[in-house]
């Protein structure tokens, strides 16, 4: 008998296809409440952390270049109080086989999909995922298919979307474009169960330990070549497992004094499940309308339980407008002589403005860059957005409405940030895990999670519950 491939039917399968598709069984970390054994899901990983490392520079993957960027940094002391303006440095990501950090999640989840004998892999992202899924599905002689939300209703995509799918194909894999609304989780359910294909999913645990590798050379670069670990390290946040890896991988060099700020670019009273918004926004990714929700409730992934929880790691978050995004990378190509995409360069327009906070011979480093090109670029991304109603214009960041205009600070002591309230953040995650989770009373198991979760302690925990009227045990 034919499967049931109505929408409910399907989502209703979702743990059993899941559990397929990853070859992972997520209850066995269940605690039946809000709680999880998270570090027992991240050590279900079959691979040491060293192996990790051999198998992703065996397949151009990692050990990417640390460079300081001296004439930015000399910018930002121009802009900075006296004795202010610390050194900036990039983590060169778009030196991965596949252009970006995401290389390193899809080296080892593709890997991992190979020795458990799936056939294929297939990714859900518009994003710069899906080439490091292709890339790294050739390399290992798998099949991959990449589901991509793509269009309006009107079938008209972004340019970085179409490119993105341009590199997909050109890689091998075989590319489905959807439209915008929730169609996307719902056909990715229907390709995993229909082919038997490995689900390479962003949230996974195979995909975060892949980003480890990143914040560990950070920590040991740093540490060999100046003496010290990096003071703060700024890493564009979405869906959280680029902060959620990276920090990890600090930790495990030892760089538990390093501050995390999670940068992302402010898309606020835009939605991204929107029609007619879809297209009225020039960032696909590492902005606020994924930072913020996949913040605050991790757990709205495509797995059961996600191992990217940023929020146990942010110690700061900072948001900045989508022009002075555009113009960190133009000052990146005329000052330094690097040309990158523009979504790469969220952390470091967060690093600028931070570096002007600390001492000159404080370090900081903007975590990632990605490839650019084609519809990558600025100027294509500028001019879709005009052609989409959007106002362009040189002036006061401050002034920005996203989805009416994008303005790009009209000089550098302009491009400034916003910073999120960290409690309410925190709040809002506690609110969403008893919400989701509905759970009558909060038990102690479940607060010393809570607590592990938001970065916070069980008598913060127990605070919130009570300003939220929300029972717990004592």
């Amino acid at each position: 008998m034919a499967k049931d491939l109505s929408y409910d039917a399907v989502m209703a399968r979702n743990g059993e296809i899941m559990k397929e598709a990853l070859g992972l069984d997520y209850e066995q970390f269940e605690s039946g409440g809000i709680a999880f054994d998270y570090e027992g899901l991240m050590k279900e990983i079959p691979y040491s952390f060293e192996e990790i490392q051999k198998s992703q520079l065996e397949y151009g993957v990692g050990e990417t270049p640390l460079i300081e960027l001296r004439n930015i940094s000399a910018l930002a002391r121009l802009n900075a109080p006296e004795g202010k303006g610390a050194r900036i440095f990039i983590k060169d990501e778009a030196c991965n086989v596949s252009g970006s950090f995401k290389a390193r999640r899809a080296a080892t989840s593709v890997a991992y999909a190979k020795e458990k004998g799936y056939k294929g892999v297939i990714a859900a992202t518009s994003g710069n995922y899906g080439a490091a899924v292709a890339s790294q599905a050739c390399m290992h002689g798998l099949k991959a298919i990449i589901v991509q939300e793509c269009y309006d209703s009107r079938e008209v995509g972004q340019p970085e979307i179409i490119e993105k799918a341009r590199a997909c194909e050109s890689l091998g894999a075989e590319v489905a474009q959807l439209t915008v609304g929730p169609e996307l989780f719902y056909y990715n359910l229907v390709l995993l169960e229909e082919t038997g294909f490995f689900n390479a999913s962003l949230y996974s645990p195979m995909a975060i330990a892949g980003i480890e590798t990143l914040g560990y050379e950070i920590a040991e670069e740093c540490k060999e070549k100046y003496g010290k670990h990096p003071e703060v390290v700024v890493a564009t946040n979405a869906g959280g497992g680029n902060l959620t890896g990276t920090a990890r991988g600090l930790i495990r060099a030892g760089a538990n004094d390093t501050e995390i700020v999670a940068a992302s670019v402010d898309l606020s009273g835009l939605h991204m499940a929107s029609d007619t918004q879809f297209n009225r926004k020039s960032f696909t990714t590492g902005h606020t309308g994924f930072g913020i929700p996949f913040t605050t409730y991790p757990d709205r992934s495509d797995v059961p339980r996600s191992a990217a929880r940023p929020l146990r790691y942010i110690d700061r978050y900072l948001t900045v407008n989508q022009g002075s995004v555009f113009y960190i990378t133009e000052v990146l190509a005329q000052l330094e002589g690097i040309e990158r995409g523009p979504a790469g360069n969220t952390s470091l327009a967060v690093a600028f403005h931070v570096a002007q906070e600390l001492p000159e011979d404080a370090i900081v480093v903007a975590q990632e860059t990605e490839y650019t090109g084609a519809g990558k670029h600025i100027l294509p991304q500028l001019t879709f957005a005009k052609e989409n109603g959007i106002e362009v214009k040189v002036g006061n960041p401050d002034e920005e409405v996203p989805g009416k205009n994008i303005i790009l600070p009209e000089d550098p002591s302009l491009l400034k940030v916003v910073e999120l309230d960290i409690r309410n953040t925190r709040k809002s995650a506690i609110k969403n895990a008893v919400k989701n989770h509905k759970v009558d009373i909060v038990t102690k198991n479940d607060l010393q999670f809570l607590a592990e979760d938001t970065n916070s302690d069980v008598e913060f925990v127990k605070e919130i519950l009570e300003e939220l009227d929300i029972k717990y045990e004592a």
